[in-house]
């Protein structure tokens, strides 16, 4: 149902397996299953996970994985009773996302092209392109050569739930996936020279997997003298946001560009450019200063 009627991504079935998976662990300590489990059991398993040392984000995943499961089960007709139906709906407060200032981003660029050999110019264009378009790293991996074998000013998305979504490359992103191009044979394996994918490995899949752009990102930050743990390709995402904002883009141009189905999701950004905005006078206006 979440594949089909959804059209949730790969990622997201990939969590929610391993979060039913991981009840059906705790509920057989119970001499329980998801089928036979009661309120009691479901109720136990929720209260367990504040004593294991999970990220609140995981916490709440989990519990919103069986409410979801149970609901489904109900609707089916599967159980007459919902095990889950006392769980209230996960709340916690957002974080703001980690940014990093234009220009750190540029040092970063800077740093990932390095020399100018294939692996730099690959590391630069991933980046450019992902800055350029607030691509999520799943978006950005699978892209294909045709998408932009034609220097196209803008691509055409599938973003969560299959929906699509037009998203802008600058001169700039467009001149680096040029430079990469000309290299990228280096990445292509011998036994596959038709390969499709933009960016090409020797894996399984064919293609760069995000673990591995990620391990670029930690390469290059390193060189640009910034912490890896600061970078991450979801951090390029919230930096093409943020600047946008900062720049003065409305949310709703924003919203649109990253693909966010409620704008609400969108308004993070306002606050971390407030915020940004804020440090800033404190630490150039000279009344903000102490003596």
């Amino acid at each position: 149902m979440m594949a089909v009627e959804r059209a949730a991504a790969r990622n997201t079935l990939t969590a929610y397996a391993k979060d039913l998976e991981d009840a059906t662990a705790f509920l057989a300590t119970r001499g329980q299953d998801l089928g036979s489990a009661r309120e009691e059991d479901v109720e136990a398993y929720v209260a367990s996970l504040a004593g294991r040392g999970l990220s609140a984000a995981t916490a709440a995943r989990r519990r919103a994985a069986l409410r979801q499961f149970y609901a489904y089960v109900l609707e089916e007709g599967w159980r007459t009773d919902n095990p889950a139906r006392r769980l209230e709906a996960p709340r916690q407060g957002r974080p703001l996302p980690k940014v990093v200032s234009q220009a750190e981003m540029r040092a970063l660029i800077d740093a990932a092209r390095g020399a100018g050999d294939p692996e730099g110019l690959r590391a630069a264009c991933l980046i450019e392109v992902v800055y350029a378009s607030g691509l999520r790293v799943s978006e950005v991996t699978s892209l294909t050569l045709n998408a932009l074998a034609r220097d196209p000013a803008f691509l055409i998305v599938r973003g969560k739930g299959g929906k699509e979504r037009l998203a802008p490359l600058n001169g700039a992103a467009r001149l680096a996936v040029k430079a990469y191009l000309e290299v990228r044979a280096a990445f292509v394996p011998r036994q596959d020279a038709a390969n499709p994918w933009l960016f090409p490995s020797r894996g399984a899949s064919g293609r760069l997997t995000p673990r591995r752009f990620a391990q670029i990102l930690d390469a290059a930050a390193a060189t640009a003298g910034l912490d890896p743990a600061r970078v991450s390709p979801h951090v390029l995402r919230h930096a093409f946001a943020t600047h946008l904002v900062e720049g003065g883009a409305d949310l709703r141009t924003v919203q649109t560009l990253l693909g966010h189905a409620d704008i609400s999701t969108t308004q993070i950004y306002t606050h971390v450019a407030s915020e940004r905005l804020t440090q800033v006078v404190e630490a150039n206006h000279p009344l903000a200063r102490d003596d």
